[in-house]
C-alpha cells in the first residue's frame, strides 16, 4: 500500500515509518506546519535518512480557525479545552489528510507513532485499544474520530514497548533513538496567539460570598487550587465558574466531587447508539483510572446524563469523558457538559 507518515521528528514516528518501509510498503512523509515558529527539520532528517519522500503541509490558517477559536471560545465560556483531542479529529485526522492529499497524491492509509491499536469487532465497527504494552492510554485523546476515520488508520507501534522502539531506532541508525520523549505533531505554544478580554471579577464561595478577585475566568480550570491567592483558613479549589456573572466558585476539596455529569458531541466507537441505560467503565481524565458509570438519558439532542457508581472528583466542563467496553476498547466518547 501507499501510506502517509505523520512525522514528528520524535523517534515513535520515525520508528512507524522505517517499519512501514520494511513491510514493503511505499511510504510518504508528511507533517503538519501549525504555528509559523514551528521547527520541523527533524522530521525532514528522518525522511532523508529513511529515504522516503517528504512534503510539509502548511495548516496554519485551519489550525487558527479550528483549534485556535476553539481554545479561545472554551477558556472564554469557563470550560477547559482539549486542543489535542480537538486537534485529532478536526486536522490530525481530518483536514491534514485532505491537503496532503492534495499535494503528494493519493493514499491508502495513514500512520502515527501512536502506542495504540485498532481492530474490528463482530459487527464490524472499528474499535480503538490502548497499545498491548503501553503505561499511557493514548486511545484516549484518539477517542472521538469517527468510524470513516478508524478505517484507514494503521498503529505499527500497537504491540511494541517504548525500548523495543528505540532499540530498533538505534539499530537502523536513527538519530532519533536517543532523543528525548517524542513530541505530538501538534507542537509549538499556542497561547502566545489568544487574546483574552473577560476582566477580573470575583472569587466567591458556595453560598455567594464574596471572597477575592480573580485575574480573568481564562485562568481558572476546576479543581485548581495553586494561583488563587486567597486566605480562608483551609485549602480551596474551584469548584465553577459562572461566565455570565464573570465568577470563579471556589471552596473545599469535599465540594469537588459529583455524582453526576453531561457527555455531548459523542463519537460511537464500538458500540452504535446503543439502548439506554449503558453501563460500562468511563474515565473523567486521561490518568482517571475509572469508575462504572452509566449513560442514563438523552435529556436533549446529542446531550446525554452521565451517573456514577461512585462520586468524581473534579468533574471539569470541556474535558474528554470516555466509555469503556469490558474488554477495554473505545465504546464512545464525548465532552464534559456542566
Amino acid at each position: 500500500m501507499r501510506i502517509a507518515v505523520g512525522l514528528s521528528g520524535g523517534v515513535d514516528s520515525s520508528v512507524t515509518a522505517l517499519l512501514l518501509k520494511q513491510q514493503g510498503h511505499e511510504v510518504v512523509g508528511i507533517n503538519m506546519k501549525l504555528l509559523e515558529d514551528m521547527d520541523n527539520s527533524d522530521a525532514k532528517k528522518v525522511a532523508d535518512k529513511l529515504d522516503i519522500p517528504y512534503e510539509e503541509i502548511d495548516m496554519t490558517q485551519e489550525y487558527r480557525q479550528k483549534i485556535l477559536r476553539y481554545i479561545q471560545e472554551d477558556y472564554s465560556s469557563g470550560r477547559t479545552p482539549n486542543p489535542c483531542v480537538r486537534c485529532n479529529r478536526e486536522l490530525k485526522f481530518g483536514l491534514f489528510l485532505d491537503k496532503a492529499m492534495k499535494k503528494i497524491g493519493a493514499f491508502d492509509r495513514f500512520s502515527t507513532g501512536h502506542y495504540a491499536q485498532i481492530k474490528q469487532n463482530e459487527s464490524g465497527r472499528f474499535v480503538l485499544y490502548k497499545g498491548s504494552f503501553a503505561d499511557k492510554d493514548q486511545a484516549y485523546f484518539l477517542s472521538l474520530l469517527k468510524q470513516e476515520q478508524l478505517a484507514k488508520i494503521i498503529f505499527p507501534l500497537g504491540d511494541k514497548t517504548k525500548d523495543q522502539v528505540r532499540a530498533l531506532a538505534a539499530e537502523a541508525g536513527l538519530f532519533t533513538a536517543d532523543k528525548g520523549e517524542s513530541q505530538d505533531l501538534c507542537v509549538g505554544e499556542y497561547r502566545n496567539y489568544l487574546d483574552f478580554t473577560s476582566g477580573e471579577g470575583d472569587f466567591i464561595d458556595s453560598q455567594g460570598k464574596v471572597l477575592g478577585r480573580h485575574r480573568g475566568i481564562e485562568h481558572y480550570t476546576v479543581g485548581q487550587r495553586r494561583g488563587l491567592d486567597i486566605a480562608v483558613g483551609y485549602p480551596i479549589y474551584v469548584l465553577s465558574i459562572h461566565k455570565d456573572k464573570n465568577q470563579v466558585v471556589v471552596g473545599p476539596n469535599e465540594e469537588l466531587f459529583r455524582q453526576e455529569m453531561l457527555l455531548s458531541e459523542i463519537s460511537w466507537g464500538a458500540v452504535e447508539k446503543p439502548e439506554l441505560p449503558w453501563k460500562g467503565l468511563v474515565k473523567v481524565r486521561y490518568r482517571d483510572s475509572g469508575v462504572e458509570g452509566i449513560l442514563e438519558e438523552e435529556i436533549e439532542p446529542g446531550i446525554f446524563r452521565v451517573t456514577f457508581s461512585e462520586a468524581r472528583r473534579a468533574i471539569t466542563p470541556g474535558q474528554l469523558g470516555v466509555f469503556y467496553t469490558p474488554q477495554g476498547g473505545v465504546a464512545f466518547a464525548g465532552i464534559i457538559g456542566l
